[in-house]
């Protein structure tokens, strides 16, 4: 009951201010007043505060704002061990999948040692025919990559 009284009050004060603007020529500013001190009144008309009123006086309402509270926590508390264990599944996944397909992607597999440096000394000869240099370095980028 009280709460409805007070909600008149608020949009009839709003309703004052609103024409105190409008005769000062503000006739904009006016209206958005006017529209803003109209919603508790009809609030309270269609009984939105009324149900307001009872659920901030239930105690069953209030439980249930504790389970929703707990729920919440939970929540949080799995983001942040998910966070320090470095990510969701989604991401271990495509960790493992990215490791199963080239584990050893950064080095390129060229068999024994004596082929890496022999490379640097045939690296001139290549430059030296043109064209083919451009490709011998998107071969070696798509070999590095496992493709």
């Amino acid at each position: 009951m009280i709460a409805e009284t007070v909600c008149s009050a608020v949009s009839a004060a709003g309703l004052g201010i609103a024409a105190v603007t409008a005769y000062r020529k503000r006739f904009l500013t006016a209206a958005r007043i006017a529209a803003y001190s109209l919603v508790p009144i009809g609030l309270v008309m269609t009984g939105v505060v009324e149900w307001l009123a009872d659920t901030a006086f239930s105690p069953v309402a209030w439980a249930g704002f504790g389970v929703l509270g707990v729920s919440w926590v939970l929540f949080m508390t799995t983001r942040a061990v998910e966070r320090r264990r470095g990510g969701t599944r989604k991401e271990a996944r495509a960790a493992a999948r990215r490791d199963a397909v080239a584990p050893g992607a950064s080095a390129p597999s060229l068999g024994a040692g004596s082929r890496p440096a022999a490379e640097p000394a045939s690296r001139p000869a290549k430059a030296s025919r043109g064209g083919d240099d451009d490709f011998s370095d998107i071969e070696a980028i798509l070999k590095k990559h496992g493709i």
